[in-house]
C-alpha cells in the first residue's frame, strides 16, 4: 500500500467507523421517520445530520493546523496524544457524553446543532489526527497555508462522504428492512470500542 494513499484511506475509514455508530446519527434518522412515518423524512434528516458532522471534524481540523502553526509538530503530537487519552478514559467512566435535548419536531438547524455537538462531544475529530500529520505536515513544518488549507478540505469532504453513506446505508436498512424491534435484542454498545479507538489514536500519536 503506497505510503501516500495510507492515511486517506484512514480518514475515510474513520468516517465509515463514525457512520456505524448509532450516536453519529442514523438512529435519530430513523426515528425522526418512525415519528413522521416517512421515509423521506429519513433522507432529509440525514443531510443536516451529515452537515454538523462535517462541522465538527472542519473545527477540529482548523484547530489542530493552527496549533501547528505556533507549536513544534513533535509538542503537538504529544498534547494531542495526552488529549485523547484523557477523552478516552472519560467514555470508559461515564459512558456517552449528555445528548444536546432535540425533539421530534426539529428542523434542519436543529439536527445541525445535535449532530454538531454529538461529534464535539465524542471526539470525532481528534481520531483524525494521526491522518492529518502526514498529509498536512509535510517534512514535519506546515506547508503553504493554501495547500494545506485545500488538503484539510479534503480530508473533512472525504471524511463527511464515508460517514454520510454508512449513516444513509444502515439508516434505510433498519427503517425499511431490518425494523428497530431488533435492536432490543441486537444492540452493540460502542462506548469501549470507542474508548479503544481514542486510546490507539492517542498512543500512536504519542509514540509514533
Amino acid at each position: 500500500m503506497s505510503e501516500g494513499l495510507a492515511p486517506w484511506l484512514l480518514v475515510a475509514g474513520l468516517g465509515a467507523f463514525h457512520g456505524l455508530n448509532p450516536a453519529m446519527g442514523w438512529l435519530f434518522a430513523v426515528a425522526l421517520g418512525l415519528h413522521r412515518g416517512s421515509g423521506r423524512v429519513v433522507a432529509w434528516a440525514l443531510l443536516p445530520i451529515a452537515l454538523g458532522h462535517a462541522l465538527a471534524i472542519a473545527a477540529a481540523v482548523a484547530a489542530f493546523l493552527l496549533a501547528g502553526a505556533v507549536l513544534e509538530l513533535a509538542v503537538l503530537r504529544r498534547v494531542a496524544g495526552v488529549l485523547l487519552l484523557a477523552w478516552a478514559f472519560w467514555v470508559v467512566r461515564r459512558g456517552h457524553p449528555r445528548r444536546v435535548r432535540v425533539g421530534m419536531t426539529t428542523g434542519a438547524a436543529g439536527l445541525v446543532l445535535w449532530s454538531f455537538t454529538m461529534a464535539s462531544a465524542h471526539g470525532a475529530g481528534l481520531m483524525l489526527l494521526p491522518a492529518l500529520v502526514p498529509i498536512c505536515f509535510s517534512g514535519g513544518v506546515v506547508p503553504q497555508l493554501a495547500t494545506t488549507s485545500g488538503r484539510a478540505l479534503l480530508v473533512v469532504l472525504l471524511h463527511s462522504a464515508a460517514m454520510l453513506a454508512v449513516t444513509a446505508a444502515l439508516a434505510f436498512l433498519v427503517y425499511r428492512v431490518v425494523g428497530v424491534a431488533i435492536l432490543r435484542s441486537a444492540w452493540l454498545n460502542l462506548d469501549l470500542l470507542w474508548a479503544l479507538a481514542l486510546s490507539a489514536t492517542g498512543l500512536w500519536l504519542l509514540l509514533g
